[in-house]
């Protein structure tokens, strides 16, 4: 790629995730290299999308940065830790890192959005990150309640917005469907 893009993937609904993971697909089938970065998904959490993603090695790679307290949406403030901080930016550092190096092409910031919206990110240092990546790479950035600033610097937004959800009447997630 001559030109990379700044994708963001946001909104209340469903599918934000579902959507980077269609386009990485389509990339490591044109013979592009992706990775994608998992802010909130606890290192030790396995996900249909990791499990696959070990079959396309090294085409396709999942790091995953997140800390198993701070998984699931609505996580008050308060009870954020250094420790959650520091996940959150070795994730930022590794993405910053690898995209400087040109190993990838695409790079995917899952739930980098829920991480600034935890105050685990600081919004400047992820807008520095945007403005300051490599030509060539794709930055693809998700999660719910994108910051305005992160609206406005990206090339491309698309937002989900719920209608309804199973959630509502109490099914929970599903293995294969939502992880």
């Amino acid at each position: 790629m001559n030109k990379g893009l700044v994708q963001v993937y946001t909104g209340s609904g469903k599918g934000k995730t579902t959507a980077a993971l269609g386009l990485a697909l389509r990339a490591v089938g044109r013979g592009l290299r992706v990775c994608i970065v998992q802010f909130m998904k606890p290192t030790d959490f396995e996900t249909g999308e990791k499990i696959a993603a070990q079959r396309l090695e090294p085409a396709l790679q999942i790091k995953q940065f997140g800390n198993s307290s701070v998984w699931g949406k609505g996580r008050p403030k308060e009870g954020i830790t250094s420790d959650m901080k520091q996940a959150a930016r070795n994730a930022l550092d590794f993405a910053i890192n690898n995209a400087d190096q040109g190993h990838y092409d695409i790079m995917v910031l899952d739930e980098i959005n829920v991480a600034l919206n935890q105050d685990l990110l600081k919004l400047d240092d992820v807008l520095a990150f945007v403005k300051g990546k490599p030509e060539n790479i794709e930055l693809i950035l998700t999660g719910r309640e994108a910051p305005q600033q992160l609206i406005e610097a990206a090339d491309l937004v698309t937002e989900m917005r719920e209608i309804k959800h199973p959630y509502q009447s109490g099914i929970k997630a599903r293995k294969g469907i939502e992880y």
